[in-house]
């Protein structure tokens, strides 16, 4: 038996593990079981990834790199050895993602879907671009002289232009550079009505003459460039902490310059003029033969004209005890209610606070908010609620990367209204998902708890995978009354009761959990369900249940730093990763030999949530919810549609069906919930419960 489980080999690096995991939603492109449009949307969502990757974890790797820090995860690997892998990887996968980009547009054309360049259009449709150029481009895109008198620009983060080279009509000896940067605001692509797509690019460079006034075109290249987007912000007064947010947000469009993609006229030539300005590495340059921007894909992907080249939508349901006109708190005080997003509606969750913002009898409604998303009605009802006298206490985090802007403004508009906003606490980002609501009844005040494993966005909610679970148990609302407590105290350092809440608790908890385990020789077993699996110890110690007998069965979407299938060490963990219609978000855990056995979280697995966020584990009581959500761990873990394995080699192999049967679970809990929903109309609770175990059982 292997002793040392600090031997390096014993795990995979995270970077190249979040490669891989952005590798499987690339390949769901290939899958002709899907609707095209469908197949289009993973392409745009690789892009978009890989964006966010770029921006945040090479740009980290860099600094480290630059300031002579060698830091490694228990794989060993130094930051200039990460880097060398991943831009070898990136290289070589840049090849399957233009064969990806070139296929799927073939077959989209079957469809009268087109993206077309210029010069691939009929005159008509010349003139039409044309017109489109002069009334909707030119008045806001911006051409740049380059030369002794005027400087390189500044180029935000995912600038988007074209740099082209010009000579002069007097003088075509005079050759000069520019650059003419395309506003955010524009589309990428411009629409034809007959379906077709035109690359705003390509329409620009038909007019570049009509820009420089006296030069002609010579050749040109669309760019893309990506900076560092990490925000580093010293917190010394927390009354200063949203201006200093404010002004992190301006230097974030400043950040060193981190890659720099160019189109498939970017000769040697035209690189070399720009990198002269910008300095980006030159295994950071990355030539398309395609457009740029994956992430622009959206626009088609989102297109109404061609819905029907999606997976048809599902309309989340209200299930019994929420599809009645029953006061919200009468309901809760009858029973616990497990809710599984987006199978079953959000709805709920906002109608909770709603109700609450209304309710003459509510005293108090305390939330956290991380990403609430825009147009939010669950802060327009907290809005409403101060401003009609109740006491709100909102803890924003205006540290939730690439939402801070969102963020401040409803801070600002909490404020306003004369709500308690609290902004976080010093070196923690509060990433818990919790909402607490006090009310007055019989003369007694009564709390209602809402815990969940996402955020409060009802618009995310339709598209990630997510569970909540209101109650009004006493043990769980006195414990999030003190976690508020101590969020309004500036606290870290408290503990609860009932509930478990890291820096502190968390992780002692996973351990101990997993470690129980153990104590039953060959009948222990634990299923987790996670976003990322990367904590060090917590790998150590499923490694050692592993050794003592312990089956493991996890679901990790994306990061996964552990080795399955290690002759002596990891020969009982079984680790696969789900993607499909939508994206699995819930972190959910199930230990056989433990009193309580099923808890959900806000917390991943990985240092930065176990020791750097305030972060809450929610054991659940209620035995109907327990069940469900171990049926739900079970169908995910028998997925054979949806699931890649990982193999102890890092890679990942898609799950072969062991029997005839396809298992989708997606596709299964869509036709369950609407069976559900037909069949438990005007049940009673015990009523409901049967059924829904016929059906599942059944399906």
């Amino acid at each position: 038996m292997i002793t040392n489980l600090k031997n390096p080999n014993l795990y995979n690096n995270r970077e190249l593990s979040w490669l891989q995991f952005n590798t499987r939603v690339l390949k769901q492109v290939h899958d002709e079981s899907l609707p095209l449009l469908e197949r289009l949307k993973f392409l745009a969502i690789y892009g978009t990834n890989l964006d966010e990757f770029y921006m945040i974890r090479v740009a980290g790797l860099k600094k480290l790199f630059a300031a002579g820090i060698i830091v490694s995860g228990a794989d060993r690997l130094t930051p200039l050895q990460q880097l060398r892998e991943i831009r070898k990887y990136l290289h070589q996968e840049q090849q399957v993602v233009e064969h990806c980009m070139t296929g799927i547009l073939k077959k989209l054309e079957e469809d009268g879907l087109f993206i077309k360049s210029y010069d691939e259009v009929n005159q008509n449709e010349k003139n039409t671009l044309n017109r489109y150029f002069k009334e909707n481009i030119y008045p806001v895109i911006i051409p740049i002289a380059i030369d002794a008198t005027h400087p390189f620009p500044h180029l935000n983060n995912l600038s988007f232009g074209l740099i082209v080279k010009l000579s002069d009509d007097d003088n075509e000896s005079i050759e000069r550079f520019g650059i003419i940067r395309v506003p955010r605001p524009l589309e990428r692509f411009v629409e034809l009505d007959n379906g077709t797509f035109i690359p705003i690019e390509s329409v620009v460079a038909q007019h570049v003459e009509d820009l420089f006034p006296g030069y002609s075109l010579i050749k040109y290249s669309s760019f893309r460039v990506t900076r560092n987007a990490d925000l580093e912000i010293e917190e010394e007064e927390a009354d200063d902490f949203m201006e200093i947010l404010e002004e992190g947000l301006k230097l974030r469009r400043k950040g060193a310059m981190v890659r720099l993609e160019v189109g498939i006229r970017g000769d040697e030539e035209i690189v070399d003029f720009f990198n002269r300005h910008t300095n980006v590495y030159k295994d950071d340059i990355y030539r398309f033969h395609t457009f740029l921007n994956l992430s622009s894909l959206w626009q088609i992907v989102g297109h109404k004209d061609f819905a029907h080249l999606l997976l048809p939508p599902f309309k989340p349901k209200n299930l019994p005890p929420f599809d009645c006109s029953e006061d919200i708190f009468t309901t809760l005080d009858k029973q616990d209610v497990l809710l599984y997003h987006p199978y079953e509606s959000f709805e709920p969750v906002v109608r909770l606070i709603q109700a609450a913002s209304k309710d003459s009898d509510v005293v108090s409604i305390k939330m956290t908010l991380y990403r609430s998303g825009t147009n939010s009605p669950i802060v327009q009802s907290l809005i409403s609620a101060s401003e009609s006298g109740k006491q709100v206490t909102v803890m924003v985090e205006l540290k939730a990367r690439f939402d801070e802007e969102n963020n401040l403004i409803w801070a600002k508009a909490l404020e306003k209204s004369g709500a308690h906003v609290i902004y976080g606490i010093k070196g923690f980002k509060v990433h818990a998902k919790a909402a607490l609501v006090t009310r007055r009844k019989n003369g007694k005040l009564i709390q209602y708890a809402h815990l969940g494993t996402g955020n409060y966005n009802p618009t995310t909610a339709k598209i990630y995978t997510d569970m909540s679970y209101m109650t009004s148990k006493v043990e769980i609302t006195n414990d999030l009354t003190r976690f508020f407590h101590f969020l309004s105290g500036f606290s870290n350092k408290g503990k609860l009761n009932e509930l478990y809440m890291a820096p502190a608790q968390i992780k002692p908890k996973i351990l101990s959990l997993i470690q129980n385990e153990m104590r039953k020789e060959k009948d222990g077993h634990i299923i987790a369900k996670v976003n990322s699996l990367v904590d060090e110890d917590v790998i150590r110690a499923l490694y050692k249940a592993s050794q003592a007998g312990v089956k493991i069965e996890l679901i990790v979407r994306g990061i996964c730093c552990l080795k399955p299938a290690i002759k002596d060490v990891s020969e009982n963990i079984k680790v696969i990763s789900i993607l499909g219609k939508y994206l699995e978000h819930p972190r959910v855990f199930y230990f056989k030999n433990d009193a309580t056995q099923v808890y959900i979280s806000s917390a991943d697995w990985m240092p930065r949530n176990l020791l750097r966020r305030v972060e809450l584990l929610t054991g659940i009581p209620d035995l109907v919810a327990k069940e469900k959500i171990l049926q739900i761990l079970q169908l995910q873990c028998s997925d054979n549609v949806l699931s890649h394995e990982l193999q102890s080699d890092g890679t990942y192999q898609k799950v072969k069906k062991q029997n005839s049967k396809n298992i989708n679970n997606h596709k299964f809990l869509e036709d369950y919930i609407n069976r559900i929903s037909k069949a438990t109309k005007k049940k009673s609770p015990q009523e409901i419960q049967h059924i829904a175990a016929r059906l599942f059982m059944e399906s």
